[in-house]
């Protein structure tokens, strides 16, 4: 038992790491996105055990989502630039319509992400989305929980 925990926090660690720095105020994932990518499907192959082709789709749903998250970052940039010059000029009106635009925004990249991960967990086995829904429910950056704003 002992010796799975360490094999599982050794999994873990690092990709809770990449989570947690992912969800900083900067949404750029660290790396170039195609070695995030493998490395994001590396984890997870180990862990669900995922065939080559199921492999391949996951790397395909998730490029796709970087792409999407790319233009996301891309406005939230300059709609964050913008909001802090109607900051500095008192500028009520333009901050209320940059505030409606980062909100926007945040829309897209969370719809972005939900869809990835829809459409990844449509590719897996029942006993590999079991294992999916274990890893989301503990904490590890899976999905929601606690203070992941998701219900328990």
């Amino acid at each position: 038992m002992n010796r799975r925990l360490v094999s599982t926090l050794f999994v873990f660690v690092p990709f809770a790491a990449h989570v947690l720095s992912a969800q900083t105020s900067s949404t750029t994932p660290p790396g170039p996105p195609a070695q995030t990518i493998e490395a994001r499907v590396a984890r997870l192959a180990t862990l669900l055990n995922l065939t080559t082709a199921q492999q391949t789709q996951a790397v395909s749903i998730f490029t796709a989502e970087q792409t999407a998250l790319a233009d996301v970052r891309t406005a939230m940039e300059t709609a964050r630039t913008a909001l802090n010059t109607a900051v500095q000029k008192n500028d009520v009106a333009s901050i209320t319509a940059q505030a409606a635009q980062i909100g926007a925004l945040t829309t897209r990249q969370v719809e972005a992400q939900a869809k990835a991960q829809a459409a990844f967990y449509a590719i897996l086995t029942a006993d590999q989305q079991t294992k999916y829904n274990e890893l989301r429910s503990g904490g590890f950056g899976f999905g929601p929980g606690p203070g992941r704003g998701g219900p328990r």
